[in-house]
């Protein structure tokens, strides 16, 4: 195929970025640096200076910390599970698998929805704590249930990359490396978990940045009582009719998620998970 058919083969896929992808983002840019004065739009960084307020510098920080929090959190339930699902000796790997998928396949919003009957005062969870002899619990309307709306959500987008590279992985060299007399604990310092790192940048990425951005999770678990940077550029757009200050805060937003994204990507390595050993 000469430079020309190249060209010619991926026209279509440079106008799809173009159009669905730059063209946005350059209208979300031109709003963020605009301010509307008597009736005309202005070009002005004042929406930019009020981003960075105290106030809105508080709800970025809640985002950024619920965000790293259920991060480390899917990483620490995660890995386990995505290593039992690629060890040879788990028989069952293919229903557990299914139990972790199943629940992708349904709506985002009813899988949210569920849980407010699963922590509300009259929940599953306080019935059973009551039908023990246990005091019931009260997290609905919190940081915490926000938290747990947002593991459960984002969780099989942790386990699926780290599965995916751990069940690619070469057996004969963990074989090798038995032989040699390594222990269990050895192997999977020195050679499972530097390999796998490439999966977990990968599930950090899927997991970090849509729940750093998230405003279902916390309008219906927090109760709107907990705003995150997402219910704030929803409420610019949707409510209070401010697009270009919510066109600012979404460059901020954007711009930060690049950073991690780069961030991400150096520690990878390119995908050379063992850089880090």
């Amino acid at each position: 195929m000469n430079r020309t058919d190249k060209q010619l083969v991926t026209l279509p896929y440079i106008l799809m970025v173009g159009v669905f992808v730059v063209v946005p983002i350059f209208i979300v840019v031109f709003y963020s640096l605009c301010v509307e004065l008597d009736g005309h739009l202005v070009f002005s960084f004042e929406n930019y200076k009020r981003a960075f307020e105290p106030v809105y510098l508080v709800i970025l920080r809640r985002s950024i910390t619920l965000a790293l929090s259920c991060t480390a959190l899917c990483i620490a339930l995660g890995y386990p599970v995505a290593y039992i699902l690629a060890s040879r000796e788990y028989v069952n790997k293919g229903f557990l698998l299914f139990m972790f998928l199943f629940p992708m396949w349904m709506n985002f919003l009813l899988r949210t929805y569920s849980w407010i009957s699963i922590l509300e005062r009259n929940g599953f969870i306080n019935t059973v704590l009551e039908a023990v002899g246990l005091p019931g619990i009260s997290i609905l309307y919190t940081n915490s249930a926000v938290l747990l709306g947002m593991i459960y959500n984002f969780l099989p987008f942790m386990i699926l990359p780290i599965y995916s590279v751990l069940r690619k992985m070469d057996q004969s060299l963990m074989e090798a490396a038995q032989d040699l007399g390594a222990n269990s604990r050895q192997v999977f310092l020195k050679l499972t978990l530097p390999q796998s790192i490439p999966g977990v940048i990968s599930g950090i990425t899927m997991v970090f940045m849509p729940a750093t951005s998230t405003f279902i999770i916390s309008d219906l678990l927090g109760g709107a009582q907990h705003m995150l940077i997402g219910n704030l550029i929803e409420q610019q757009f949707l409510k209070a009719n401010n697009w270009n200050f919510g066109s600012a805060v979404s460059v901020i937003l954007m711009a930060l998620l690049l950073i991690s994204f780069s961030i991400f990507s150096m520690v990878d390595k390119g995908g050379e998970g063992g850089v880090l050993f």
